[in-house]
């Protein structure tokens, strides 16, 4: 999986300051500077579309990226947050194992595991067990995060199963699973891509990708 995934994701650099642009129109140019076609939920989802953010090498190549789907999930530990129904849909380049951009070392080699990882530690930013004091949720956190990158790094293990859903209207085979905290599922499409999901509140069963036309409708 690739190292930078793990250091979290950031906003693509800018040519103007962020006091120069509202935050929405900072969103969107993020996601303009991706070399590889975004995805997101297909036609057969109604409901509202909403950016997240994207994810950048050191040289500031985006490198993935999230739009999400149906509620906007509140934030971590808030008791209201299981009552929201939502689907992020992460897309990750695919990439070899590559020299970094500044010249300092190499990254790994993008992968569907990478995408798991990406969509499983994203559930986790949405899930706190309401029993939990603050003085523990660093401690679950650290856990979860770990069992996290543990399950993504072996998608033929037994917490996985597979799952057919469409990808621009083909069906693909995806890794997919459950926990208490919701859904996350992995695989490749088309255009040199791999494509992680997470949600809660709503079924992954049923659901289909396609490439998005208009990254507005997000806006």
């Amino acid at each position: 999986m690739e190292t930078t995934s793990r250091a979290g994701a950031e906003d693509a650099p800018s040519a103007v300051t962020e006091e120069e642009v509202p935050a929405a129109r900072r969103t969107i140019d993020g996601y303009l500077q991706a070399p590889f076609p975004w995805y997101g939920l297909d036609a057969a989802f109604t409901g509202p579309r909403w950016l997240m953010q994207v994810g950048t090498a050191a040289d500031g190549t985006v490198q993935h990226g999230s739009t999400g789907h149906g509620d906007e999930p509140l934030v971590r530990g808030d008791s209201a947050g299981d009552k929201h129904r939502f689907a992020v849909v992460v897309t990750v380049a695919s990439s070899p194992v590559r020299h970094s951009g500044d010249g300092t070392g190499v990254l790994e080699a993008t992968t569907v595991s990478s995408a798991a990882w990406l969509a499983g530690s994203g559930l986790l930013a949405y899930t706190w067990p309401p029993q939990l004091d603050h003085t523990l949720r660093d401690d679950w956190l650290d856990q979860q995060t770990e069992t996290a990158f543990e399950l993504a790094d072996d998608l033929g293990g037994p917490a996985w199963s597979v799952l057919s859903l469409p990808v621009d209207g083909v069906p693909v085979p995806f890794h997919y699973r459950e926990s208490e905290y919701g859904w996350v599922l992995a695989g490749s499409a088309h255009g040199g891509v791999h494509i992680g999901a997470y949600g809660r509140g709503m079924s992954a069963y049923g659901l289909g990708f396609s490439v998005v036309g208009d990254l507005a409708a997000y806006a």
